[in-house]
């Protein structure tokens, strides 16, 4: 009975080191498995990410809703839409297809964007408006089957941009993207922290290619604004 008490005794550190070991192997494994997703949309997608100087030319830009501040678009929304406009004048693009959330009368981000575009120089028959890109991969989807898009320059912001680049690849699209700088503030944090879990849902999204929210019948509009 001593010597296998003493067993027990001996045993029970040893045990519980196990199990201390088991819980650091679990949490590394799981981080590993969290951080997956993201390192595959930057191995596939980083080559393709540009700087507006040197961004390829294409004969569309989609631009991505980022919402609304008062009924215009927020601060990084507009800075997506004045490279979207730099572009333009500078003859690397042709058409501005802006898609985002108008799921409600009282919000229209499409409108806003828009609106923006217009002010900034860029012919209102040269942008086209997609009133149901609800999420990336909605956006990418809708450009490719709605509007017949093959290939563009995909704009949003750096810590965006390469989820952007991989849904659009999924859906077809034959894309670079121009990652739009951004001071390192609270924003940029938050949004580079929220792309770590939007990165799993975005490799469910290029497995599974599910149906977007809403879909339709083939639209003209971006063929009659590059005929225009």
């Amino acid at each position: 009975m001593e010597r296998a008490a003493r067993w027990l005794r001996q045993g029970r550190p040893r045990d519980g080191r196990r199990g201390k070991r088991r819980a650091v192997r679990a949490a590394v494994l799981g981080c590993v498995l969290a951080l997956m997703p993201a390192t595959w949309m930057h191995a596939t997608a980083s080559p393709r990410v540009r700087e507006a100087f040197d961004a390829p030319s294409a004969p569309v830009a989609v631009v991505f809703g980022a919402g609304l501040w008062q009924g215009g678009p927020t601060p990084y929304l507009a800075h997506r839409l004045d490279a979207a406009a730099e572009l333009y004048r500078a003859g690397r693009i042709q058409v501005v297809l802006v898609s985002g959330d108008n799921s409600r009368t009282d919000y229209d981000e499409p409108g806003a964007m828009r609106a923006y575009l217009s002010a900034r120089g860029v012919p209102d028959a040269r942008i086209v408006s997609d009133y149901a890109g609800f999420d990336t991969w909605d956006s990418c989807v809708r450009a490719k089957q709605i509007f017949g898009v093959d290939r563009a320059l995909l704009i949003s912001q750096g810590f965006h941009i390469r989820r952007a680049l991989a849904l659009c690849d999924a859906a077809g699209i034959d894309a670079y993207g121009v990652g739009v700088a951004e001071p390192r503030d609270a924003t940029w944090w938050y949004g580079g922290l929220r792309e770590l879990g939007a990165a799993g849902k975005a490799a469910l999204d290029v497995a599974l290619r599910p149906t977007p929210r809403f879909l339709g019948p083939r639209e003209p509009d971006v063929d009659l604004a590059l005929a225009d």
